[in-house]
Parts: structure tokens; sequence; C-alpha cells
């Protein structure tokens, strides 16, 4: 995996109950404003993409891009992951590098 420590760190975030993933639980997270941080898989549709990235700016939410879909869902413990939104701002802090 591209980017080890990140991906342990969702792990951490999900087994901790901090991360939200999936495309419909992401966009309510994001309207409900209760986002610190989205994870966007680097390999994700434009579209898709695009509308995350909405959402997120509307919600005064940082982007973060990394990992491929596949890579985004083993870190979690799922299937294939478009985007996962982190609720919890130290898991999103240690994703960003602070």
């Amino acid at each position: 995996m591209a980017n080890n420590k990140q991906a342990f760190a969702l792990g951490l975030a999900q087994k901790a109950g901090k991360l939200v993933s999936g495309d419909f639980a992401v966009k309510a997270a994001l309207k409900a404003g209760t986002v610190q941080l989205l994870v966007v898989a680097q390999d994700t549709a434009p579209n898709s993409k695009k509308e995350l990235c909405y959402l997120a700016a509307q919600a005064g939410v940082p982007v973060l891009e990394l990992l491929t879909r596949w890579e985004l869902g083993s870190a979690i413990g799922k299937g294939q992951r478009a985007a996962a939104a982190i609720t919890d701002s130290n898991f999103a802090s240690m994703l960003q590098g602070k």
C-alpha cells in the first residue's frame, strides 16, 4: 500500500467509530456538518469527485486525495470506497500530518 501511515490512521479511525464511508453516508455527514476531513480516492469518477468536493467546500471541510478506491476500502476493512469522512479532529490532524 502506497501510504501505509495514512492507511493505518484510516483503519484506526474506523475502529474508533470516527469514520463514515459509503456515498450516501458521507454526503449525509457533510450536510449535517459533522465532518472534519474528507478523504477522496485518487481514482474516483470525476463527477463523483466534483460533487463531493463541492459539498465539502460548502461545509468548509478540507479535502485530502489519497489512495485508490481499493486501497481506501482495504484500509478500513470494507470493499472499494470512493470517499471516507473523518468526524474527529485528532484523526483529521493525523491524516493531514499536523
